[in-house]
């Protein structure tokens, strides 16, 4: 990797300042080497106070300002900021994009087949430190730029390699799996209200739950399926729980969604 790391978010919205807040804290990249750019003056504001980092209002000064430019703009921006950074994007520097439903082919298109690029899925509890990450390395990637990109994403959550087309199963699954999450909490903490507790209490019971139940899987190792099992005891409250769940068609609706959204993240990058 390269002796000095320098970042250059072309974007210093929320999703960048988090990022730029987590590599920080993990100790990958200084404060001071890393610089984003926004027209908005209150998105820079923001993002200089709360990362320490320096800010410019054009994407043309960002990318003689870092060998490592990551693209966090909206969709409809993306293709613009990419030709604002062509002139001085060379072969001594990548760029990582995170935004949604621009492809690598999309980016290739502006800065050229042989330049070093990586497309990035993240979501949101990055904001937390908790975020589930794939990335897809375009032609021109490294293994340097690869590991670069798995560093940097695995110190605000977990990060996988996997190859572009999956991207959209990764975008259905995970990109918007926590809208799914923050919904099945919702009906958790109104069932905790109908059976009597106060709403707050429910909330935060349903909310801590699903945490444990996911901190669980994950550092035990077991199948979801088996750990299940250990909660379910014969004739008892769990089963009863499940048996509901079953019936009104929770596993389906789940997988349906995931589908649902996949498909409409292909559809959305064929634009």
């Amino acid at each position: 990797m390269a002796a000095t790391l320098t970042l250059g978010f072309l974007g210093s919205g929320k999703m960048a300042t988090a990022l730029a807040k987590g590599f920080v804290d993990a100790g990958i990249v200084a404060a001071r080497n890393i610089t984003a750019s926004d027209p908005f003056k209150e998105a820079r504001l923001a993002f200089a106070r709360d990362v320490g980092a320096r800010t410019v209002e054009n994407n043309s000064a960002l990318a003689d300002a870092a060998n490592t430019l990551i693209l966090a703009v909206k969709p409809d921006q993306a293709r613009s900021a990419l030709q604002d950074i062509k002139p001085s994007f060379g072969k001594d520097k990548r760029l990582i994009s995170i935004v949604a439903g621009f492809p690598l082919s999309a980016m290739e298109s502006v800065l050229g087949k042989s330049a070093r690029l990586i497309r990035v899925m993240p979501n949101t509890p990055a904001l937390v430190g908790a975020s589930a990450t794939a990335l897809a390395l375009g032609k021109g990637a490294t293994n340097e730029d690869e590991a670069l990109a798995l560093k940097l994403f695995s110190s605000v959550g977990r990060a996988f390699r996997v190859k572009e087309p999956l991207l959209d199963a990764v975008t259905g699954l995970s990109g918007s799996g926590p809208a799914y999450v923050f919904l099945i909490i919702e009906a958790l903490s109104d069932g905790g209200v109908a059976a009597g507790l106060p709403r707050a209490i429910a909330t935060e019971l349903a909310a801590q739950t699903v945490y444990g139940a996911a901190k669980l899987l994950l550092e035990s190792g077991q199948h979801p399926g088996v750990l299940k099992d250990m909660v379910t005891s014969p004739g008892g409250t769990t089963i009863e729980g499940l048996h509901q769940l079953e019936e009104a068609g929770v596993r389906g609706a789940l997988i349906n969604a995931v589908r649902a959204a996949a498909e409409k993240s292909t559809e959305l990058g064929q634009r």
